[in-house]
């Protein structure tokens, strides 16, 4: 059973739901996995040692200031990635190659589509909490993604530890009106 963003919102009241308008690319629409991070500002050297490196199903979130004047992914590390172990990415940035990405088995999140590419300085840092949407993007935790949103549980939650029954049931009595 793949557990929806809006579910386990419903049945974890402490799961912070990401509140930027991010699109979604890939094949994997929905996608899980435990924290990585990149604060960079229109600059791709990072995230290309990143994702070049052993990704063990981990999300890596890159903060990227909401600059969608340069695009900080495309479907050359989208291959890199996927073939690496990522399970996705999260960007609070542009992206660009969508086309291709969306043929790919990698989850990506990102505000929209640039064709120009970032810079290759390497500015930024790696694994620091970064913050977007009204979240803490805090490497470690456990994020969750699907087409309704990006949520981080609190920490030790995985969500496989969230019980959804009794959200679902009180949303079924509601919709029937019978609470």
């Amino acid at each position: 059973m793949t557990l929806k963003t809006s579910d386990l919102c419903d049945a974890c009241a402490e799961a912070l739901a990401c509140a930027l308008p991010l699109r979604g690319w890939g094949r994997r629409r929905a996608f899980s996995g435990n924290i990585r991070t990149i604060r960079c500002h229109e600059d791709i050297g990072l995230m290309r040692d990143v994702v070049s490196s052993p990704g063990n199903g981990d999300v890596l979130v890159i903060d990227g200031g909401g600059s969608v004047a340069r695009a900080l992914f495309g479907d050359v590390m989208a291959a890199n990635a996927s073939r690496n172990g990522w399970a996705g990415l999260v960007i609070n940035g542009a992206i660009r190659d969508g086309v291709e990405i969306d043929g790919m088995d990698i989850g990506v999140k990102a505000l929209g589509t640039v064709p120009r590419r970032g810079e290759r300085t390497g500015a930024g840092e790696v694994d620091v909490p970064v913050s977007f949407g009204g979240v803490t993007f805090t490497p470690g935790l456990r994020l969750v993604a699907d087409e309704d949103g990006v949520i981080v549980l609190p920490h030790g939650l995985t969500e496989r530890d969230i019980r959804v029954d009794d959200a679902l049931a009180a949303t079924a009595a509601y919709a029937s009106g019978s609470k």
